[in-house]
């Protein structure tokens, strides 16, 4: 029981602080995906919308703390209550996202590693078992070298936390994980391989019968009773075929996609403004300066937002901008940049620089 005590407390601890490092690296990503959990389509609370980074944050630098504080073995009881308590509560979330079919990456490791829901179920089924074995077995953990050891440790792991949360939320991850790395080309991101199976889809219709909705495949339109109103079309996934890792990538002004052309220019920047209602004051006053010094240098700027018409005007005319605004998906804008507003630089689609808008001197046009 000792060993097993032991293997457990170094599994547990170190799974636990990698885990946490990679999402405290991106907090902001990972608010994202409580934004999913707290969404209409799964637990319907949308009042802790405005609090999903702080959570975030709490959560991620909880993990980090607790696996640090196990490895040196401090506040043992307190350390394994919290542990078992926080891994019965993402076997919960996990199990519902699985069972119920409604969020799709849990965001364990955030985007280092993309886990299914059952996998992250299954992950933290293994995990809940170690953890017990440290539960029933506390007597057996003893702080490593001393006490004193031990407290140090667990406070400079503390603000070391804090400090990398910080950070990061004031300029951008450490390490980027996504398709749209400084490095990455959007058009490759794009591509299917040669032979890659694609996903295929079944057109559900939905109509209203007698006042109740009802669903009809495309095969059994000829039964729709005569009366029915028609509600809805939507495509139903029948086989998940290869998904690139950028897709729904659009660049769209006044219903024409300008990708192809963007993409293949010289010299390129995207001011990302993924929902100007929520965009930074500070961050959107410099944008129009640093347009102008960009232009002088030769590239061709424009913002790329998921804002309606009456937004973007209003927020044009506050901020006296004279660059053009672009349409793309919000999740795909959330994607590509952490900070709103943000500036990513471009190579004929391949990206050569990103910066939060506290960075933007940092820029080399």
């Amino acid at each position: 029981m000792k060993y097993l005590v032991q293997f457990s407390r170094l599994f547990v601890g170190i799974l636990f602080i990698i885990s946490g490092l990679i999402k405290l690296n991106d907090p902001v990503g990972f608010s994202y995906k409580l934004d999913e959990y707290f969404s209409p389509t799964v637990f319907d609370m949308p009042f802790l919308f405005p609090f999903t980074l702080a959570l975030a944050l709490f959560v991620v630098i909880l993990e980090v703390v607790l696996g640090v504080m196990l490895l040196v073995g401090f506040k043992v009881k307190f350390t394994v209550w919290s542990l078992l308590l926080l891994i019965l509560f993402f076997t919960f979330l996990t199990f519902y996202s699985a069972y119920f079919d409604v969020v799709k990456d849990c965001g364990c490791f955030g985007d280092a590693l993309k886990l299914t829901p059952w996998q992250s179920f299954t992950k933290d089924i293994v995990l809940l078992f170690f953890v017990l074995i440290l539960f029933f077995g506390q007597k057996y953990i003893k702080p490593l070298f001393n006490e004193k050891f031990a407290i140090i440790s667990s406070v400079l792991g503390l603000f070391a936390s804090c400090f990398l949360g910080y950070y990061v939320i004031n300029h951008l991850p450490v390490i980027d994980f996504r398709a749209f790395a400084v490095g990455k080309n959007i058009q490759k991101g794009m591509e299917y391989p040669a032979g890659a199976q694609k996903s295929v889809y079944e057109m559900i219709f939905v109509y209203k019968v007698n006042g109740v909705n009802k669903e009809f495949t495309d095969k059994q339109l000829m039964s729709i009773p005569e009366g029915a109103t028609f509600i809805e079309r939507k495509d139903k996934l029948i086989t998940e075929g290869y998904i690139p890792p950028i897709h729904d990538f659009t660049l769209e002004k006044d219903g024409t996609d300008y990708v192809t052309e963007i993409l293949n220019e010289e010299k390129m920047i995207f001011l990302v403004m993924y929902d100007l209602g929520k965009s930074d004051p500070e961050g959107l006053s410099k944008m129009e300066a640093f347009h102008q010094e960009a232009k002088s240098k030769g590239y061709k700027v424009i913002a790329v937002s998921s804002s309606d018409k009456t937004t973007i005007e209003k927020v044009k005319k506050e901020n006296e901008m004279t660059f053009d605004f672009y349409f793309c998906d919000v999740t795909t804008l959330k994607t590509i940049e952490r900070s709103n507003p943000s500036i990513v630089v471009l190579q004929k689609g391949t990206v050569t620089q990103k910066a939060h808008y506290n960075d933007i001197n940092k820029l080399k046009l």
